[in-house]
């Protein structure tokens, strides 16, 4: 596994996973808010956006977390596994606003790192209506682009926070020595 794609909901845990994963095969982890957003939340043009896109899964390794289902055509083809944080709705709702808390930026804490400068943690309607509508919006749209473009793309698909942690004890550990970052 040298390409793993890390979606889900927001809130399920894929930026934390990814760098799990990352560290434990020692790959590079790509976090696609990062590439995506511009100062303020202001979104990329979408030729630029796909250009961008083009030039990460290019890489000859990497963990990738985000969703941008309008790049999907781009990423599934690259990965070699895709881990699909498919948690409870009801969790990944408290656990946004558990995140929100931790980095508002009233109290002068620190930005998410995987967030571009300029674009502070946020939490309004309608992220919050995106994260409940993920299992009955997103989560078919994700499968059906898994199933009509890369059938045999294997497919993890985590449920629990047990399931997390039972899939991450899997992974090995890399030995120590030239990293591919």
């Amino acid at each position: 596994m040298r390409r793993i794609l890390v979606v889900g909901s927001a809130g399920a845990g894929k930026t934390t996973l990814a760098r799990e994963i990352a560290r434990r095969l020692d790959l590079p982890v790509i976090h696609l808010d990062g590439h995506y957003w511009r100062p303020g939340w202001t979104p990329p043009d979408e030729t630029e956006w796909r250009e961008s896109v083009a030039r990460l899964v290019a890489r000859p390794a990497w963990v990738m977390d985000g969703n941008y289902g309008g790049s999907l055509d781009l990423r599934l083809p690259r990965a070699d596994l895709l881990v699909f944080c498919d948690l409870p709705r009801l969790l990944c709702l408290r656990r946004v606003l558990r995140r929100r808390w931790a980095h508002r930026a009233a109290r002068g804490t620190v930005p998410r790192p995987d967030l571009p400068a300029g674009c502070p943690e946020r939490v309004d309607r309608e992220f919050l209506r995106y994260v409940w509508r993920y299992p009955r919006r997103s989560r078919p749209r994700l499968l059906a682009a898994v199933a009509s473009s890369v059938p045999a793309l294997p497919v993890v698909r985590l449920r629990t926070t047990a399931e997390v942690r039972r899939f991450v004890d899997t992974l090995p550990t890399a030995p120590p020595g030239p990293s591919v970052r």
